[in-house]
C-alpha cells in the first residue's frame, strides 16, 4: 500500500508518524503541533490531563526523568481517519528519580507499549498512553 496523504487514513498515520518521530527527535514543539489546544491525554495508570499547555508540562517532566526512544512503531488506522493505534517498543534510561517511583541509578530499559487516538481537524484530540508498570519496575530493579 502507498502512502499518498489523500486518504483520511492515509493523513492519521502519517500525523501519529509525525508525533512520535518529533518525540525520538526530543522536538517538543514539534509534537505539540501535532495537537489540538484542548488535547486529553490519559497517562498510564493516571489521571487525564487536559490541555496543550499541561501536555507541555508533562514532556518536561519526562525529560527531566527519562530518555527514551520508541522503536519498531506500528500505527492502525479507522477507514474514516477519526481514530489511530500504535504499538511500539521503549528503549529507556531512567535519569533522575521520579516521585513515588524505585530510585533512579541510569537503569535500561526496554518495554513494550502502545497509544490510542483520537483525531479531528487534522490535530490528535485525544492520547492515552498504555505500558506494563510493574515489567518496568522490575527492570529498574525495585
Amino acid at each position: 500500500m502507498k502512502i499518498d496523504g489523500t486518504r483520511r487514513d492515509d493523513r492519521a498515520t502519517e500525523l501519529v508518524l509525525s508525533y512520535y518521530a518529533a518525540f525520538n527527535r526530543g522536538d517538543w514543539d514539534g509534537m505539540l503541533a501535532t495537537l489540538a489546544d484542548d488535547v486529553a491525554h490519559d497517562l498510564n495508570q493516571g489521571a487525564r490531563e487536559t490541555g496543550r499547555e499541561a501536555f507541555a508540562a508533562f514532556l518536561q517532566r519526562m525529560a527531566r526523568h527519562y530518555r527514551e526512544q520508541l522503536r519498531e512503531v506500528v500505527v492502525m488506522t479507522s477507514p474514516d481517519g477519526a481514530r489511530a493505534a500504535a504499538e511500539y517498543v521503549v528503549h529507556g534510561e531512567y535519569l533522575v528519580t521520579d516521585p513515588g517511583l524505585p530510585e533512579a541509578r541510569g537503569q535500561r530499559y526496554v518495554l513494550p507499549g502502545g497509544a490510542f487516538f483520537e483525531i479531528a481537524d487534522g490535530r490528535i484530540r485525544r492520547v492515552s498512553n498504555y505500558y506494563n508498570l510493574g515489567d518496568w519496575t522490575a527492570q529498574v530493579g525495585a
